[in-house]
């Protein structure tokens, strides 16, 4: 439906410097932005899970008008017949800068970047955070209307866990499929 959109207020995280969050992803318009998840109080203040109209996909979030996390894998998403797996894996308490923002496309770890910066040790994040919540549109502006699928997403507050909670390779096919998730 055009302009469909779910709205969730924001609660007190458990802990705001690690999150997980994974979700089944069918697009079927592409070479336009479209929000997965967006978390805004305004312009600079806000951060979105979303596609651009490059076909890229990225995780961002700006505080105080400066970027503090921009993420964007290289790869294109252009398949308007496939299911994708994404999940973002954020832990701030990582020593190493590039293990505090993972991202995984069907149980493959991105490690090819058209942009990477992660945020700073032990900081805040926002997507688990008091702000509202949108899923498949940015809420600032109301628009970048999400035009797919979305299914089985998952938001786990305070973990850091691997794609492998959420997906498995099937054993014949070698397909990534869905697992339904314990705990």
């Amino acid at each position: 439906m055009a302009n469909s959109y779910l709205s969730r207020s924001g609660s007190t995280p458990t802990n705001s410097k690690k999150f997980t969050y994974s979700f089944w992803v069918k697009r079927t318009t592409l070479g336009a932005d479209q929000a997965i998840l967006s978390y805004e109080t305004d312009s600079n203040n806000r951060g979105t899970i979303d596609f651009g109209s490059s076909d890229k996909f990225r995780y961002f979030e700006r505080v105080g008008g400066s970027n503090t996390i921009h993420v964007e894998p290289n790869r294109v998403f252009r398949d308007p017949g496939a299911w994708y797996h994404i999940v973002i894996v954020t832990d701030t308490t990582q020593s190493t800068e590039a293990d505090r923002v993972k991202i995984y496309v069907n149980g493959v770890q991105e490690t090819d970047f058209a942009t990477a910066t992660y945020p700073s040790q032990n900081s805040d994040t926002r997507a688990n955070g008091s702000i509202a919540k949108n899923i498949g549109r940015r809420n600032v502006n109301n628009d970048y209307y999400f035009d797919g699928a979305l299914s089985h997403a998952s938001f786990v507050d305070g973990s850091a866990l691997a794609p492998t909670v959420f997906g498995e390779t099937e054993s014949t096919s070698g397909i990534w499929k869905f697992k339904q998730p314990s705990g």
